[in-house]
């Protein structure tokens, strides 16, 4: 199993929505590391939802209930999405200001590549954010 971080910009798309929709179709990604990422996400894999702009936390878990597959919106088979489904939301967020006042996560990619919608979590830190999230 993989662990992820989704970005989703809390105006546009927020985890409430997911766990009012049951599930959405992860798309509008355009950078192609975040889509290499998404080709190697997999069905069963775990994600963070991780709201940017002026919240930057994570503040839920979802599912990944498919394996990427061309996004059926654009005419461009680069363009990969997956679907995810609402796992839980977390007690309490888990901010970006705590993750980089922590120096063992200097090498995240979130703060690494704070631009990368879609990033990889190492288990370690799966395991750390999901402590400090209760």
């Amino acid at each position: 199993m993989n662990y992820w971080l989704l970005k989703t910009e809390p105006s546009d798309y927020t985890y409430d929505d997911l766990v009012k929709d049951k599930k959405a179709v992860w798309d509008g990604v355009a950078n192609n590391a975040a889509l290499i990422n998404i080709r190697n996400a997999r069905k069963g894999d775990l994600a963070f939802i991780y709201h940017t702009g002026d919240e930057r936390q994570i503040v839920g878990i979802a599912k990944l209930i498919s394996d990427p597959y061309a996004d059926p919106k654009l005419d461009n088979p680069k363009m990969a999405v997956f679907d995810v489904k609402p796992v839980k939301k977390l007690k309490t967020p888990v901010t970006l200001a705590q993750i980089k006042a922590d120096k063992k996560y200097s090498e995240f990619r979130l703060i690494k590549e704070g631009r990368l919608s879609v990033v990889s979590v190492p288990k370690e830190y799966w395991d750390d954010f999901i402590k400090m999230g209760g």
